[in-house]
C-alpha cells in the first residue's frame, strides 16, 4: 500500500495590504476640508517657487536685431534655481513608490546639491534697472517682447512714470495694477506673489527647527523617564513661559531685522509642545513587546527611538506641526504689521501695515494681504483638523 501525496494547491497571491501612511493619506483626502487646504497650499507653493516668472519687470523673451535673449533667466538668483529644482523633484517623488523617509532624504540631497551648484554658477547682475526694458520697448528697440503675466517686479517703484504712490486697483488704465500699488508705487499683486515665499519659508523652517528639538528632547524624556523626564519637563516649562513675540521684539531691537533670526527664535521657542506629545507617546510605546524585543536584541538607542518607536508615535506630531506652521506665519505677519519685520523684502504683514499708515484707510492694502494671511492659516488649520480625525480613532467624525 503506497501513501499518496496530495499535490499542494496553489492559492492566488493576496493583495498587498495598504501601508499605514497610505491609509492615513486616503482618509485625509476623503475630507473636503483637507482637499481645499492642500489645494491652496499647493497653489501657494507653486506661486512662491515660480514667482520670478509670474511677476517680474524683466521680460521672458526678447527679439532684438535678430538675437534672442531672456532677461528673466539672466536675473535668476541661486535661491530661485534651488527652489525650482526642489519643487520639480518633489513632484517626481510624489509618483514614485518609495517610503516617506527615503523621499525626504532624496529631496534634501537635491536641495543641497542644487544649492551648492547654483551658488557657484548662478550670478545675477548686481545693478538692477527695472525700467530699462519698458523704455527700450517704447523706443522701438525690440522686434518682439514676451512679458510675465504681472509685468512688475516687487521692487519696481515705476520711477519712469514720474510721481507714483498709493493707487487703488485699476486706477490707471495705462499700467493696469490689478490690486493697486503701495506707498512707494510698487505693484501690490507682484509683492504679494513674492511675499508668499517668506510666509512659506518661515512657516516650514521654523516648524522644522521646533520639530527636530521637540522630537529629540521628548523622545529621551519618554524613553528614560525618571530623572531625565523630571529635568526635561522643567526645561519644557521654562521655554513655555517665554513669550515668543516679546522675545522677537527684543532681538529685533538689539540685532536688527533678519528673516533667519525670526525663523530660529520661533523654532526654539515653540518646540515644547512637540516634546510633550512625543513624551506622552513614548511613555506608552516603551512597554510594547516590539520595543522590548529591539532592546533585547542589542539595537542602539538611536535605532530604538527613531526607527521603531517614532514611526508609531508620529500621529499627534503631524497634527501639531500643521497648526505650528500657521502659528509661525501669524507671528511673522504680526511682527511685520508692527513695523518690525523685514525692511525691503515684501511681506504680507508689512503690506497690511501700510493700510493704516496714512490719514485715509487704504482698503486694498488691508483686504488682499489680510485675505492671503487668513486663507493660508485657514488652509493649514483645515489640514490639521483632517489629520487629527484620520489619525485618532476616538475623534473621527461621523458622517
Amino acid at each position: 500500500m503506497t501513501d499518496t501525496v496530495q499535490a499542494p494547491t496553489l492559492t492566488p497571491p493576496t493583495r498587498r495590504s495598504r501601508g499605514y501612511a497610505a491609509q492615513v493619506a486616503r482618509e485625509v483626502l476623503l475630507r473636503w476640508g483637507a482637499r481645499v487646504g492642500l489645494a491652496w497650499i499647493g497653489i501657494l507653493a507653486a506661486v512662491a517657487v515660480f514667482a520670478p516668472f509670474l511677476a517680474s519687470s524683466h521680460p521672458w523673451l526678447i527679439l532684438e536685431e535678430g538675437n534672442w535673449s531672456s532677461p528673466v533667466l539672466r536675473h535668476l538668483t541661486p535661491t530661485d534655481v534651488t527652489l525650482m529644482a526642489g519643487f520639480c523633484t518633489g513632484l517626481v517623488l510624489l509618483f514614485l513608490r518609495l517610503s516617506l523617509p527615503r523621499k525626504l532624504l532624496i529631496l534634501l540631497g537635491v536641495l543641497v546639491v542644487a544649492g551648492g551648484i547654483s551658488a557657484v554658477t548662478v550670478s545675477p547682475p548686481k545693478l538692477v534697472i527695472h525700467e530699462q526694458y519698458r523704455e527700450a520697448e517704447a523706443a522701438g528697440q525690440y522686434d518682439w517682447v514676451l512679458r510675465a503675466p504681472i509685468p512688475y517686479s516687487p521692487k519696481d517703484y515705476l520711477r519712469d512714470f514720474g510721481d507714483t504712490g498709493m493707487e487703488p486697483p485699476l486706477a490707471d488704465d495705462l499700467r493696469r495694477h490689478w490690486l493697486g500699488t503701495e506707498e512707494n508705487g510698487a505693484d501690490v499683486l507682484s509683492r504679494m506673489v513674492h511675499a508668499s515665499r517668506i510666509a512659506l519659508a518661515i512657516g516650514f523652517i521654523a516648524t522644522g527647527i521646533a520639530l527636530v528639538i521637540g522630537v529629540i528632547v521628548g523622545g529621551l524624556m519618554g524613553y528614560f523617564s525618571g530623572i531625565v523626564d523630571m529635568i526635561g519637563m522643567r526645561i519644557v516649562e521654562i521655554f513655555e513661559a517665554i513669550p515668543t513675540l516679546f522675545l522677537l521684539l527684543t532681538f529685533v531691537a538689539f540685532f536688527g531685522r533678519s528673516l533667519y533670526m525670526m525663523m530660529i527664535i520661533i523654532g526654539i521657542t515653540s518646540w515644547s509642545g512637540y516634546a510633550r506629545y512625543v513624551r506622552a507617546e513614548f511613555l506608552k510605546l516603551r512597554e510594547q513587546d516590539y520595543v522590548q524585543a529591539a532592546v533585547a536584541c542589542g539595537l542602539p538607542l538611536r535605532s530604538v527611538l527613531f526607527r521603531h518607536m517614532l514611526p508609531n508615535g508620529v500621529a499627534p506630531i503631524l497634527v501639531a506641526a500643521s497648526f505650528g506652521v500657521a502659528s509661525a506665519i501669524l507671528a511673522e505677519a504680526t511682527l511685520s504689521f508692527l513695523g518690525l519685520g523685514l525692511v525691503d523684502d515684501p511681506s504680507w504683514g508689512q503690506m497690511l501695515n501700510q493700510a493704516v499708515q496714512s490719514s485715509s484707510f487704504n482698503w486694498w492694502m488691508a483686504a488682499f494681504p489680510g485675505g492671503a494671511i487668513f486663507l493660508t492659516v485657514f488652509a493649514y488649520n483645515l489640514v490639521g483638523e483632517s489629520l487629527r480625525d484620520a489619525l485618532d480613532p476616538y475623534l473621527k467624525k461621523k458622517a
